[in-house]
């Protein structure tokens, strides 16, 4: 099947089998910043947003963004180089491979919360698996990168 959806700004037209899954799709487009992790849903390294929403890609069949916007990590770099500098100023980025689904769900968290508690910001996370820190670092990028609008 053919479908046609918006990728990172650009038209984007592919040819799909009916159980494409979205991540597949997107690493075949050249965008490696959606990562393969766990494939069960549980660990966040996949995450790209359709419409403006994190999804998990490796859960989500590529069929279903016929006609809609993914954006995946590729199109949010300057974003995302700015709160990498807050997760290295807590010494938070460790070896970096979930970095990415992280970061994509800390964005969407911004844009979605206004001014969210840490309780907030735990359970808006809560699906990002991170085998080398014990989150503190994490958290505390998250609330300064929050708070520095605010800050200034």
């Amino acid at each position: 099947m053919t479908i046609q959806f918006i990728l990172n700004g650009l038209p984007t037209k592919a040819e799909i089998e009916a159980d494409t899954l979205l991540l597949d799709l997107v690493r075949s487009k050249g965008c490696y910043s959606v990562k393969r992790g766990c494939e069960t849903s549980n660990c966040g390294l996949c995450t790209v947003w359709v419409d403006e929403k994190p999804v998990l890609s490796c859960s989500t069949l590529a069929a279903r963004v016929d006609g809609h916007s993914v954006i995946t990590l590729e199109m949010l770099q300057e974003e995302a180089e700015e709160f990498g500098r807050f997760l290295a100023g807590e010494g938070a980025e460790q070896c970096g491979f979930c970095s990415p689904g992280f970061i994509m769900n800390v964005l969407a968290m911004e844009k979605e919360l206004k001014n969210p508690s840490e309780e907030e910001i735990k359970e808006y996370l809560t699906g990002n698996l991170c085998r080398c820190s014990g989150y503190m670092g994490q958290l505390r990028a998250v609330k300064k990168y929050l708070d520095r609008k605010g800050g200034q």
